[in-house]
């Protein structure tokens, strides 16, 4: 009894013993398991901080190489102020020759008017029979092929005849351009003829007309250097008088070198000293002036200048009155014989001009220290030839110092403070302006971008940051081009204004001050062929154009309907031309300017639009969707959810979202929004939403088209 006892006991110490053991493997299997998340955790800490560390260093590796870069830029700016004097003598001269057209005219090019109209091949037409056996169907069906065949082929017949028309019609046109054009050209040769044979003559007025060209239109200067002068010609002396603009001491950059301060996160402008900035603008200025002087003597293959008078002058504020005024800071009169004596390769600049050629050199030039000039072009002759100082002038091609000074003038002609500010350290800001008004006025930051493209949104981004750094009540933006849909919609509802090129003009005009948008093309354009001829494909003899400027609007949608995106391009309601419809069967409109693209991203379809490339009448740009028949057939717009249009740049960088209506049922297409025209030239979206049962058919015959 004892024994058996036992044994109960045995067995259950027994069991106690292993649920001991399994609890203690319990226990280590729950420690390893800490200890194995404690060290994943460790782990995944060093991964997070050891990231952290490399974007840091990748960051601030960065911003050091925009440091250097900015530095670089700096450097070239100086080298070619340096070298100035030896690259505008390695430039070509100017000669009569500069000045001759060659008599080419651009050759013909119907383009698709030289392609006849394919005809329909009788072989492409077998008879549709219903699969039954009797002959009287096989005859019908046979007839039937041969009814569509000659249908078509009268169709083909009309359509050559047509283009034939069509192309002789274009051919006659163009020649009566090329003659147009082989007449002007030899008209401009033959004035220029007799120019050549006037300038042996010595007659001052063809001699002012030609050196200030070849001043004005030489190659051997940088862009940013300004171009206005002013002559005449001393017929009894042989002696050519100018005043010739000079840079201002803006040309000489302020900073020396950028250093990126990591602590501060921010770069540091160095400043060049102030020594070595007035020696090297000093060296700028000679420079200018014996260049002028090479260039004139160069141009001078005709022997009718035995000397020359050169004034050099700045176009700047004067500080006692505010007003813009010339101001000499140099002269210098010389004779051929004298000049030819330079070796202009190894001369110092300031030494040739004033210790060489007896000229005078302001010694403070940075303080704006004047020279008594010489003799001027008013003192010698009637015939007084300005050039670069027009009355109205080309805004495209003004100086940018002048033309932001034309913005300053048009703030104060409204009635507010204005100064421009440093080509330095300016923060983005072009032009400070205080508006008095005690209610809508205050600190406003202007900046003015002289563009002929479209400004990009990333401009307006940068403007309101300036903004909101400098504590200013507004933000105006002005340029010379327009600006596209993405750039109003950052700007709606903040304290931006957006001015384009019209309405800055108009700005101008309507407070008495003067600017234009280029001038009236010098030739006229040749004609361009125009074709009503109904075909299937169209031939694009132009290169793809580039994207970079484009506004993508791309389309997302939850949902699984598959959807056709398309866009018109319109005259009010209605599409300008057939081609200018861009869906699936013709993915580009033949300027390229709107182009079905692959959405990327969460996009499930993109347009990409170049707005200020579409057609000049187009007032908008219609974008539609519609249900895919193919994919879906029996679908409509019930499953077009939680739609948007992205609207970005071709980097893909978001601008703004803009609004789209969910679809209905029993509607199988739906207009999704309008880009409409300002009178500025800018583009505003309109927000779509009616929807066509019909499907995409009913959509675009309403807006114009036929569809058969």
């Amino acid at each position: 009894m004892s024994r058996r006892s036992h044994g109960l006991i045995g067995t259950w110490a027994e069991i106690q013993q292993q649920q001991r053991r399994q609890e203690e493997a319990q226990r280590r299997s729950w420690a390893q398991a800490q200890r194995e998340q404690e060290r994943q955790q460790r782990a995944a800490e060093r991964a997070a901080s050891r990231n952290r560390r490399e974007q840091q260093a990748a960051y601030r590796q960065r911003r050091e190489a925009d440091a250097r870069e900015r530095t670089e830029e700096l450097d070239r700016r100086v080298r070619v102020l340096e070298n100035l004097l030896a690259t505008g003598c390695a430039a070509p001269g100017f000669t009569p020759n500069s000045l001759a057209r060659p008599e080419h005219v651009e050759p013909f090019a119907p383009g698709q008017l030289a392609v006849p109209v394919p005809m329909p091949d009788p072989n492409a037409y077998p008879p549709q029979t219903g699969g039954g056996w009797g002959f009287g169907a096989s005859r019908q069906a046979q007839e039937q092929a041969r009814a569509r065949f000659e249908y078509d082929w009268r169709a083909a017949q009309e359509a050559e005849a047509r283009r034939q028309q069509q192309l002789a019609a274009y051919q006659s046109q163009y020649q009566q351009w090329a003659e147009e054009q082989l007449a002007a050209i030899r008209a401009h040769n033959a004035g220029i003829a007799e120019l050549v044979a006037t300038l042996h003559r010595g007659e001052p007025g063809a001699v002012v007309d030609y050196f200030t060209a070849a001043l004005y239109a030489s190659q051997g200067w940088p862009e940013d250097v300004p171009r206005q002068v002013s002559a005449s010609f001393d017929t009894a002396a042989r002696q050519l008088i100018l005043d010739w603009e000079l840079p201002a001491l803006s040309i000489v950059p302020d900073a020396a070198l950028v250093r990126y301060m990591p602590g501060a996160d921010r770069d540091k402008e160095v400043r060049r000293p102030a020594t070595e900035r007035r020696t090297l603008y000093r060296d700028v200025l000679a420079q200018c002036m014996l260049l002028a002087l090479h260039e004139l003597f160069v141009a001078d293959q005709f022997g009718v200048l035995d000397s020359v008078v050169l004034n050099g002058f700045v176009d700047d504020t004067d500080p006692a009155t505010g007003h813009r005024a010339q101001k000499f800071l140099a002269t210098v009169m010389v004779s051929r014989a004298a000049f030819e004596q330079v070796n202009l390769a190894q001369v110092s600049a300031p030494d040739c001009l004033v210790d060489g050629l007896r000229g005078q050199l302001s010694d403070r030039p940075d303080r704006g220290t004047a020279v008594r000039p010489g003799r001027r072009p008013g003192e010698a002759g009637r015939n007084v030839v300005t050039h670069g100082g027009g009355e109205e002038p080309d805004l495209y091609e003004m100086d940018p110092l002048e033309f932001e000074e034309l913005v300053a003038e048009l703030f104060r002609a409204m009635g507010m403070q204005a100064v421009t500010t440093k080509r330095s350290g300016d923060g983005g800001v072009d032009v400070d302006a205080l508006d008095p008004e005690p209610i809508r006025g205050g600190k406003i930051i202007v900046q003015v971008k002289r563009y002929r493209n479209t400004v990009p949104p990333s401009a307006v981004r940068d403007l309101y940051g300036t903004v909101q750094d400098a504590g200013a009540n507004k933000g105006v933006l002005i340029t010379t081009s327009a600006f596209g849909p993405g750039s109003h919609a950052f700007a709606a509802a903040k304290p931006l204004t957006l001015i384009s090129g019209p309405e800055l003009v108009d700005l101008l005009h309507r407070h008495g001050l003067s600017g234009r948008l280029g001038g009236p093309a010098p030739h006229s354009p040749r004609p361009e062929p125009v074709s009503d001829m109904d075909t299937d494909t169209e031939t694009d003899p132009d290169p793809e154009p580039a994207l970079d400027d484009a506004s993508v609007l791309g389309l997302a949608w939850s949902g699984s309907v598959a959807l056709d995106v398309c866009a018109l391009v319109c005259r009010g309601g209605r599409v300008i031309a057939e081609d200018q419809f861009v869906f699936f069967n013709n993915p580009r409109t033949p300027d390229g300017s709107v182009q079905m693209m692959p959405g990327f991203g969460e996009d499930k379809a993109a347009v990409w639009v170049r707005f200020e490339e579409l057609p000049q009448e187009a007032d908008r740009l219609v974008l539609v969707a519609a249900v895919d028949p193919e994919v879906n057939p029996d679908a409509d717009l019930s499953g077009l959810t939680n739609a948007r249009i992205r609207l970005s740049e071709p980097s893909g960088t978001g601008i703004d979202e803009l609004p789209v209506s969910d679809g209905r049922a029993g509607e199988t297409a739906l207009v999704l929004g309008s880009f409409r025209k300002r009178a500025g030239g800018d583009w505003d979206f309109v927000p779509g939403g009616k929807g066509y049962p019909g499907g995409l058919v009913a959509l675009v015959e309403e807006y114009g088209i036929d569809v058969e």
